[in-house]
């Protein structure tokens, strides 16, 4: 078999090639906009972080402690040595009432009186654009996940810690007093 090859007149990369001559104009000044450091960041050291802590937590990270047999609340005590409020929002909720009867045992850990419920005001249900969004506007936050994809996109994040299940109990990445 032959790979066939695109023509280099053809309209499909003309088109690409436009959009980049429209994008920088020559004598024109490129204006980055950077996001404006917030006042509680002292290098990646923030200071907003304090007993009691405040856990925002993942629809996998609900899983994995039922599967290690952890109570949220008591094993988060633990790896902080102080008093945690845990978070869950509204897109957490709505993602584990979509897993279906599998997961009726999270959704019941999840709906547990001592957790504090979030308010979603933006549209659509998936629940790491919704901690993404909710830690980069308010870094108080440590976000409990096991997810690889989400770890990943917090750590771009400065002065957001990561709270995760290693061996049978929970440990903090990123936290100023290192902990876990």
């Amino acid at each position: 078999e032959v790979k066939r090859m695109l023509n280099p007149k053809d309209a499909r990369l003309q088109v690409k090639a436009n959009e980049k001559a429209k994008k920088v104009k020559p004598g024109e000044e490129v204006v980055k906009k950077l996001d404006i450091a917030p006042s509680a960041l002292f290098f990646t050291y923030n200071s907003q972080l304090g007993p009691p802590y405040h856990i925002i937590l993942d629809t996998n990270f609900i899983n994995f402690s039922i599967q290690n047999k952890l109570d949220p609340i008591k094993a988060s005590m633990d790896c902080l040595y102080a008093k945690c409020t845990i978070y869950i929002t509204d897109c957490v909720m709505a993602e584990l009432e979509k897993l279906g009867q599998k997961f009726r045992v999270a959704l019941r850990i999840a709906k547990d009186p001592r957790f504090e419920r979030l308010p979603c005001t933006h549209k659509g249900v998936y629940a790491d654009d919704c901690l993404m969004e909710r830690v980069t506007q308010a870094r108080c936050y440590i976000v409990a996940t096991c997810d690889r994809d989400l770890k990943r996109r917090i750590r771009k994040v400065p002065g957001v810690p990561i709270m995760y299940i290693t061996q049978r109990k929970y440990s903090v990445e990123r936290m100023p007093e290192a902990f876990g």
